[in-house]
C-alpha cells in the first residue's frame, strides 16, 4: 500500500507554503494533494484559503519527486478547457508527476458562492459524467471541439500535451454507480472518503463494512465495461470515518483492514491545529515513516 498526504491550501506567505510541500517529500510521502475549493467549511470558512493550482505550481518549483494532485477537482467552477490547461501546465512543470482528482461537487460552499441554482443529484452526475468525458478528450487530443449539453469547445489546443502518456491519470472519485462507472472507464484510480451516512459518527466496523461494500460495487463497474478490477487503483482519503489514523497503532490497524479490502494508497493529512485534521506533529512524522513498512500489503 501506498502511503500519501494531503496539504489543504492554508499556508499563509511563500515561505510556509514552500516548507509544507518541502516537508511532505522529504518526510518520504508517495504523493501530496490538495483540496480544489473556493472556500471549505467548519472552522476553515473565515480563514486563509488559497487557490489549488498555484499552490501545487509552487510545490512543483520545490520539489522534484514526490507527486502532486487534487483530491478532488469537481465541475462546481471549473470549465474542462481551462481544467485541461491547468493540468498540463503543471505536469510539465512538475516533469509528469501530476495526478488528477476529480469529484461530482455538491450543492454547498462552491456552487453556493458563485449562486449557481442547486441541481438534483442526477444531474450533477450528468454534468460530472460530462467533465471527465471532455477531459479525457482534451488531454489526449492536439486540437478538441465538442459539443455538451453542460460544455462546449471550439478547437480548443491543449499544447504541449502531458507529458505523462496518453494523459495524466485520473483519481476518480464516487459511491454511487454513475461515478463507479466512470471511475472503471475513465479512472487510473478510485476514491473513497468512506460512507457519508456513517461519517466520523459510525463505528470502525461499519466504517470497514461500507467500505467494502463500495469495493465489491466498484469491482462489478469494472466487470461491467470490461476492464479488469485489479487494473484499477484505490484511493482512501481519512479524516472522514471513525477509524483513528493519529497515531502509530491504531494507523497501523487500519492499514491492514483496508489492505485486505483492496484499497492501495491511504492518504493522511498534515496535521492543522483545532480541525478535525489536528494531529500531534511527531506522530505525523512517525507515521509517515510507516511508508516502507506498508508497500508490501
Amino acid at each position: 500500500m501506498l502511503l500519501s498526504t494531503c496539504i489543504l491550501p492554508v499556508a499563509t506567505g511563500p515561505a510556509a507554503t514552500r516548507d509544507a510541500w518541502r516537508r511532505a517529500e522529504g518526510l518520504g510521502f508517495h504523493a501530496a494533494y490538495t483540496y480544489d475549493h473556493l472556500n471549505w467549511q467548519e472552522s476553515f470558512r473565515d480563514g486563509p484559503w488559497g487557490d489549488a493550482w498555484l499552490t501545487l505550481a509552487t510545490a512543483a518549483a520545490v520539489t522534484s519527486r514526490i507527486r502532486l494532485g487534487t483530491l478532488v477537482s469537481t465541475p462546481n467552477f471549473h470549465h474542462p478547457v481551462m481544467l485541461a490547461k491547468d493540468v498540463v501546465t503543471l505536469d510539465g512543470l512538475s516533469d509528469g508527476r501530476v495526478t488528477l482528482g476529480l469529484g461530482a461537487g455538491t450543492e454547498e460552499y462552491d456552487a453556493a458562492i458563485l449562486g449557481a441554482p442547486p441541481l438534483t443529484p442526477r444531474r450533477r452526475a450528468d454534468r460530472f459524467a460530462e467533465l471527465v468525458e471532455q477531459l479525457d478528450h482534451l488531454l489526449t487530443h492536439d486540437v478538441s471541439t465538442l459539443t455538451g449539453e453542460w460544455y462546449s469547445a471550439v478547437e480548443a489546443r491543449v499544447l504541449p500535451r502531458c507529458v505523462q502518456r496518453p494523459r495524466v491519470p485520473f483519481a476518480i472519485a464516487g459511491g454511487g454507480p454513475r461515478g463507479m462507472r466512470l471511475a472503471a472507464r475513465y479512472g487510473q484510480a478510485w476514491v473513497t472518503v468512506g460512507d457519508d451516512r456513517i461519517g466520523r459518527d459510525g463505528t470502525v466496523e461499519e466504517t470497514r463494512a461500507a467500505i467494502a461494500a463500495q469495493t465489491a460495487r466498484l469491482d462489478a463497474a469494472c466487470v461491467e465495461v470490461g476492464r479488469d478490477p485489479a487494473s484499477l487503483d484505490r484511493i482512501l482519503l481519512t479524516g472522514f470515518t471513525a477509524d483513528a489514523v493519529h497515531a502509530v497503532e491504531p494507523f497501523l490497524d487500519a492499514v491492514s483492514a483496508y489492505a485486505a479490502l483492496g484499497i492501495t494508497e491511504i492518504v493522511v493529512h498534515a496535521p492543522i491545529a483545532g480541525t478535525r485534521f489536528a494531529m500531534d506533529e511527531d506522530a505525523y512524522e512517525e507515521i509517515a515513516a510507516l511508508g516502507a513498512e506498508i508497500a508490501p500489503l
